[in-house]
Parts: structure tokens; sequence; C-alpha cells
């Protein structure tokens, strides 16, 4: 690849890596194995999709990016949004994403909500992990639908988060963040779907 290409990471939590140094945000990691400018972000800790498209709007961001990641919703699933609204702001998230990689959606790469319900933050919160489970999938279901009804590309991670998510090694040390090492992991999804995006023309 080429260092000179941009990189635009879009998310909150999951994406600007909470608890963990900013060099192993799983985007950086991503950045050095692929040869790319470190990433810019638009990202934070507990964003839902309204405030990630607030943020967006808040920045002066000059088009086209070569490579374009939208990780999005855990923050409406926990705080009971409900799935039309989710698929609505979604979609117009997804839609801006394409129009900042200068209107190709194969270089926009939507990664899927991993499942904070294996974590023992949700034991000691009383959540029921089962309930989590049923609802990050459905809030996959739809980002994926949308992803494909708009032709870019789709990483999903939430099977490696739930493989040894609760192990303490997979988390930083407020039980919730993966670690560096799970986002590591993470890139077993994400690698291959972000080449195959910068291949694309």
């Amino acid at each position: 690849m080429s260092p000179d290409l941009r990189f635009l990471a879009l998310g909150d939590s999951y994406t600007i890596g909470e608890g963990i140094a900013a060099a192993e945000r799983w985007p950086n990691q991503l950045a050095r194995r692929l040869d790319l400018r470190v990433p810019e972000f638009i990202a934070r800790t507990g964003w839902t999709t309204d405030e990630l498209a607030a943020a967006i709007d808040a920045q002066a961001l000059a088009p086209s990016y070569a490579l374009i990641t939208l990780l999005i919703g855990v923050n409406n699933q926990y705080r009971g949004r409900d799935l039309a609204n989710y698929r609505a702001e979604f979609s117009q998230l997804l839609q801006r994403a394409i129009s900042l990689a200068g209107g190709t959606p194969q270089h926009v790469l939507v990664v899927s909500i991993p499942d904070w319900g294996v974590t023992p933050f949700a034991r000691v919160s009383g959540r029921d992990p089962a309930q989590i489970a049923r609802e990050i999938d459905a809030f996959n279901a739809a980002n994926l639908q949308i992803a494909e009804s708009l032709r870019t590309g789709y990483a999903d991670v939430t099977a490696i988060s739930r493989d040894r998510g609760g192990d303490a090694d997979m988390l930083v040390g407020d039980g919730l963040h993966p670690s560096a090492a799970m986002y590591t992991r993470w890139l077993a999804a994400i690698e291959p779907a972000a080449r195959a995006a910068l291949a694309a023309r």
C-alpha cells in the first residue's frame, strides 16, 4: 500500500480504544500492517449514532479518503434505543461515509458491533447476557443489510469478541473494553476486508 493513503476511522469506544495506548487501537494496528498514514479519528467513548453524526457535521473533512471504517451502535443498544432508529441513523452515517470516500462505496468498511454481554462488566451490572446477544445480533443484521444495499465492505468481529471476550487478558481494567490483544485478534476479520476495500476501483 502507500503511506500517503488517507484513512478515517468513525465510531465509539471500540474505535478510539478506551483504556489502551493510541498505537494499539485496531485502526492504528491496521494502518501499520497496510502501510497507511496514521488514521484520522472521529470517535469517542459512549457515542451513539446521532452523536457521531453531530461530530462529523462539526468537522471540516476534505474528501476523499482511501479507506473509511464505521463501527457504531453498541451505545444505541446499551441505552435501549430502538432498532428502527438505529437503522435510519446508521444508513445516513454510511451514506455520509461513502461521500467522504469520494462516492466509492467499496472504500468504506463497516465493522460489526462486538458483544459486550460476555464481559465481567455485564455480569456485575445485572444485565442479561442472552438478551444483550440477541439485541447485538439484531443491530448487526441491520447494519449488514444496509452495508450490502449500499455496496460497502463488511467485517464481522462479533464472533471473535465472544470467543474469550470475558478473559482478563482480552480486557482492560474496567472489565468491559477490549485490550490491545483482543483488537489484534479482530484484525483477522478486518485486515482482509480492508485490503479488498483499498484494492477496489
